[in-house]
């Protein structure tokens, strides 16, 4: 049995970083989404702040995220073609990651001309909490959280 303890185990892990660091884009993009929905409800600045910089924080988590996605499928397929559920969670992980780094533009954008984002921007904030949400089911069929992986 392996010491949990040991630096190897918790470094060297064929794909552990990936599956503890992508709780950090996916928890601070519901949060922001949650924020914006307060702050266009309540119109309190405070709270559309705390979505900007919730959505900033998502958009940087997602780099490292990524990356250890793909280390995971170097290492652990070495390098194989993917197929299947791994392939569409792949292309998935892509397109949400894309989706998160655009709604903070958005946000970016409206928050230089010190406006409210229009409503567009809280559509597109919902489409990319589905779209994370499938992600992450197909994420825990992979590592067998919901189902045989």
């Amino acid at each position: 049995m392996t010491n949990p303890f040991d630096p190897k185990t918790v470094f060297l892990a064929k794909h552990a970083q990936h599956v503890v660091l992508i709780h950090f884009p996916i928890a601070l993009f519901i949060s922001a989404v949650f924020f914006d929905f307060i702050a266009r409800w309540t119109k309190r600045r405070g709270l559309a702040d705390a979505a900007y910089y919730n959505l900033l924080l998502a958009a940087i988590s997602t780099i490292p995220a990524l990356a250890t996605g793909i280390l995971a499928w170097q290492l652990q397929l070495e390098g194989q073609r993917l197929k299947g559920i791994l392939l569409l969670h792949l292309v998935l992980g892509c397109v949400s990651t894309a989706l998160i780094w655009l709604v903070w533009w958005l946000h970016f954008r409206v928050r230089r001309s010190d406006k409210v984002p229009p409503i567009y921007v809280f559509a597109i904030e919902l489409l990319g909490v589905g779209l994370i949400a499938l992600t992450g089911h197909l994420g825990g069929f992979l590592s067998g959280v919901n189902g045989p992986g």
